[in-house]
């Protein structure tokens, strides 16, 4: 059995080393899938300069990808604070965020065929504001091995938060209006029965 992950409260984790396994099959599924089917004919019946023409930036495009997978697993990281979840990412593009747990209204766990074989999956976090049919999540945790565990350990951030639509609106006393009701009902009423 495997072990829990050891979050800490303000400390960084990252994904599993899996997930760049997981990149690295959909490069492979790619290159058989989308560049074979129509690469081997031009290897087989094109000149050879239309062949170098072709293969060179293939080749550079794949060298780069591979270059590009583990450098961008490095830069991936989360943290999860006693309010909320940061996280941050990218190789030329670096983005960062951070989201409330007050804000957090639904977790959903993504996983595909090739990463239930290898033991990850995705939390999608959404938050209040982003709903709606084709909302996004505001954060995915990518490559996470427990997920599950991890779920539950931010949702118990969440349940002990009060909710942002809670914060920022009055509670309304109804007896109260109710009351004034009755009373404009009343005036209403006399009013009537003098005429």
């Amino acid at each position: 059995m495997r072990e829990k992950l050891k979050i800490k409260i303000g400390e960084e984790f990252k994904p599993a080393s899996q997930f760049k396994k997981l990149y690295y099959i959909y490069v492979v599924l790619a290159i058989l899938v989308g560049i074979l089917t129509w690469y081997l004919p031009v290897l087989l019946f094109a000149p050879f300069e239309v062949k170098l023409g072709i293969s060179i930036p293939i080749l550079a495009i794949l060298i780069s990808v591979a270059y590009w997978i583990p450098k961008y697993y490095d830069t991936m990281a989360y943290k999860l604070t006693e309010n909320e979840i940061v996280w941050w990412r990218g190789v030329w593009f670096k983005n960062t965020g951070i989201v409330p747990y007050n804000r957090i209204t639904n977790i959903d766990i993504t996983q595909g065929p090739i990463s239930r074989k290898l033991g990850i999956a995705a939390l999608k976090i959404q938050t209040a504001g982003y709903s709606g049919q084709y909302a996004r999540a505001e954060i995915r945790i990518e490559g996470m091995e427990q997920f599950e565990y991890l779920r539950e350990l931010v949702m118990g951030f969440v349940k002990g938060k009060k909710p942002v639509a809670v914060e920022t609106y009055e509670e309304e006393n109804i007896d109260l209006k109710i009351l004034n009701e009755l009373v404009k009902i009343r005036e209403l009423l006399e009013k009537s029965s003098e005429n």
